[in-house]
């Protein structure tokens, strides 16, 4: 099932310590959060996401993969790399700047303040909830523009880089009236409220600016 900006965040928590993992995970729904705990990288990866915002809390030194080697995994494969806060007993400079520089939230040493790892933690959601939310309106303006047809695609493309009606009509070798129609049709199914709202649409959808003819 697809993650939504709008269903309860949660914590995953991946560390091959068990008294690290309970300790986590006791401080975490003491605060009313959600939280998961596995021992290796790979379990994590055989489980299922849950479906809301998600923040990694990883160890970066563990038997088989390790928390860098998952935040690479991450970051190479198809999507976006989660949010992730590393935790350490063991940490050195080198080791948390390549962290740090792979996108992560924070670098904590062990023992580290609750309230670090906390704050760190609702930064991370705040993060894949608005990344997903992005997604999510993304994926629905998708949908709109495919219900437009290729003559409101061509309308709706002249519009956004300010031509007039008597321009279009020209451009594309069809009545002033037409173009009224297909840029009301656009419009519409766009659910645009403005000229500069349809403009916002197009550039978040990243559609290529036609050339006009005269």
């Amino acid at each position: 099932m697809k993650r939504r900006w709008n269903e309860p965040p949660s914590v995953i928590v991946i560390d091959d310590d068990p008294d690290i993992r309970e300790g986590l995970g006791r401080l975490l729904r003491s605060v009313g959060m959600q939280c998961t705990a596995f021992s290796s990288v790979s379990e994590f990866l055989h489980a299922k996401l849950p479906e809301g915002p998600i923040c990694l809390v990883l160890d970066v030194r563990m038997p088989g993969q390790s928390g860098l080697d998952l935040q690479r995994q991450l970051s190479n494969g198809e999507g976006r790399q989660l949010p992730i806060v590393f935790i350490t007993g063991h940490g050195d400079i080198p080791m948390s700047v390549q962290a740090m520089k792979g996108g992560a939230i924070e670098f904590l040493t062990k023992p580290f303040r609750d309230q670090d790892l906390l704050d760190a933690i609702t930064l991370g959601h705040a993060c894949d909830r608005n990344w997903l939310e992005n997604e999510q309106e993304l994926t629905e303006l998708q949908r709109r523009y495919e219900s437009l047809s290729p003559r409101e695609r061509e309308v709706m493309g002249f519009v956004v880089i300010g031509r007039l009606n008597k321009q279009i009509a020209a451009d594309l070798a069809i009545s002033e009236i037409t173009v009224k129609v297909h840029r009301g049709q656009a419009m519409r199914k766009m659910h645009a409220s403005s000229l500069p709202d349809l403009a916002r649409m197009s550039d978040k959808l990243k559609l290529p600016l036609p050339k006009p003819a005269h």
